[in-house]
């Protein structure tokens, strides 16, 4: 069957193909243009979970930092689950480290109209920029 069309028909077998391709150095037999697409694509699904960690954690922050009489458990519970994980992705994916600034910029609107949306705050009550660094945001003693 040809490797292409593999790619289409049964995606587990065309991994298991390339695999064996790899293993024997058959480099001209490969699927260039869709290994590539899949490197790339496991590359961006690494980021959008740093993100996506990174602004449920940074919501929870906001709620704890504005709302410290509405403070629980669960928010605590949140925020160390969020540092875990990303703590975890971080150390099987170290180069995220560079990427953590972008992606606190990317998300953090999202992070603040959350946030206003389960406080009842309105979104300007919360500072336009993030007030926590990468660092605080990653040192689990850290709650503003």
């Amino acid at each position: 069957m040809n490797i292409q069309r593999l790619y289409d028909t049964d995606f587990n077998a065309w991994i298991q193909q390339h695999i064996l391709l790899l293993k024997e150095s058959r480099l001209n037999e490969l699927d260039t243009t869709h290994l590539i697409e899949e490197l790339e694509g496991m590359a961006k699904r690494d980021e959008r979970e740093l993100k996506n960690r990174l602004e449920v954690l940074i919501m929870h922050l906001l709620k704890w930092h504005y709302q410290t009489e509405q403070r629980s458990s669960s928010w605590q519970g949140s925020i160390k689950e969020q540092r875990r994980k990303i703590a975890r992705l971080l150390k099987d994916a170290p180069s995220l480290k560079n990427k953590i600034s972008d992606a606190i910029n990317d998300i953090y609107s999202d992070a603040t109209t959350w946030a206003s949306e389960e406080t009842g705050l309105a979104k300007e009550y919360f500072p336009s920029e993030c007030l926590y660094t990468s660092e605080q945001l990653l040192n689990e003693d850290f709650y503003p």
